[in-house]
């Protein structure tokens, strides 16, 4: 296959556009042959192998036919797949067929149209430094203040480059269950991304997102950079926002779990029965009561709540509160009994 593209980024041939950015991003900075001064000439070699790698394989025309054909394809020593885009051009051999030929742009270009500016280094050097076709000098300014410092991971800083674009924030809402026992949901996504020639397409994709046993309302899962590719913009964070769907028998109070038992009066007086109930994760719990039930009476039922977030080994406790069911009306018989009773 002649240049090895896949080894020169250091990805395999299955990764994402993500992944080929960050392995560019991490390569270009760490070979800028203005940050190795010491092994100029290494270094200007290095910078335009990564540059002419992530070229192709961030373009998906020029990919496959490299994955096809291998260099040689790209020199247009082979027909190439139908179509025809940016840093790539078609021409007529004599009579014979239209062959395809891949002219490797400026590894300066490259750099400038990823970092998101033309040429932050402009008039500060004296020529070229070697490489195809000329380039704009970086020289001269790693001696002082280095600016690859101002970037993390090769990201400019938000006055320095292109702007972040505001985080996009969806409601993600989970069952009472789900948040009890913990759960993977599959969210399916639909974005723009750009290849290098700043065309854009729509993929979908699948994000499965873990949900932790304990998470409460409001819990936010960022999925950094997973909005719509643009020119000069940093795509937006995509949030995720746990929100809680209502439960027939549960509501949460932070990490307790509160019931309402319908009961009558005679039995909010005299006691002797069970609470019958299902758990969140399926157990049935036969809950006594004994006790005078009034008004107010709340049976506290240690260690049967929600999960505590930071240590889901604990649980909160479930409160079971009383919804007394009085007569509509007494006979002048159990009016009397109930007073003879009651005065005793």
């Amino acid at each position: 296959m002649g240049v090895d593209y896949y080894k020169i980024l250091q990805v395999d041939k299955n990764a994402t556009d993500e992944e080929l950015k960050k392995a560019y991003r991490k390569l270009a900075m760490k070979w800028h042959p203005d940050k190795n001064p010491t092994n100029k000439k290494e270094a200007e070699s290095k910078f335009k192998e990564i540059s002419e790698a992530y070229e192709v394989l961030s373009d998906p025309q020029k990919k496959a036919i490299y994955d096809q054909y291998g260099e040689e394809g790209l020199k247009g020593q082979v027909p190439p797949p139908q179509g025809g885009a940016g840093g790539a051009s078609f021409f007529q051999s004599g009579d014979g067929p239209t062959t395809f030929r891949f002219n490797p742009r400026n590894a300066d270009d490259i750099f400038a149209e990823f970092f998101g500016f033309s040429s932050p280094f402009g008039g500060m050097g004296n020529g070229g430094n070697g490489m195809r076709g000329g380039s704009r000098s970086f020289g001269g300014m790693f001696g002082g203040d280095d600016i690859f410092s101002q970037f993390n991971e090769g990201r400019p800083m938000q006055h320095q480059g292109p702007r972040k674009a505001a985080p996009i924030e969806k409601r993600l809402p989970c069952s009472l269950e789900e948040l009890y026992k913990g759960t993977t949901k599959k969210m399916k996504i639909s974005r723009e991304i750009a290849d290098a020639s700043g065309k854009t397409m729509l993929v979908e994709e699948i994000i499965p997102i873990e949900i932790k046993p304990g998470w409460k309302k409001g819990t936010k899962i960022t999925f950094p950079e997973k909005g719509n590719e643009q020119p000069n913009v940093i795509p937006a964070d995509l949030v995720f926002v746990i929100d809680e769907k209502p439960h027939s028998v549960f509501k949460r109070d932070d990490n307790d779990l509160v019931m309402t038992q319908k009961i009558s009066l005679a039995e909010a007086l005299t006691g002797g029965y069970n609470v019958h109930l299902t758990t969140l994760d399926g157990r049935v719990l036969n809950i006594p009561i004994n006790n005078i039930i009034h008004p107010n009476y709340e049976e506290i039922v240690p260690k049967e709540g929600m999960p505590i977030q930071k240590d889901p080994t604990k649980k909160g406790n479930l409160r079971i509160k009383f919804n007394i069911k009085f007569p509509a009306r007494l006979t002048s018989e159990q009016k009397a009994g109930i007073k003879r009773l009651l005065t005793q």
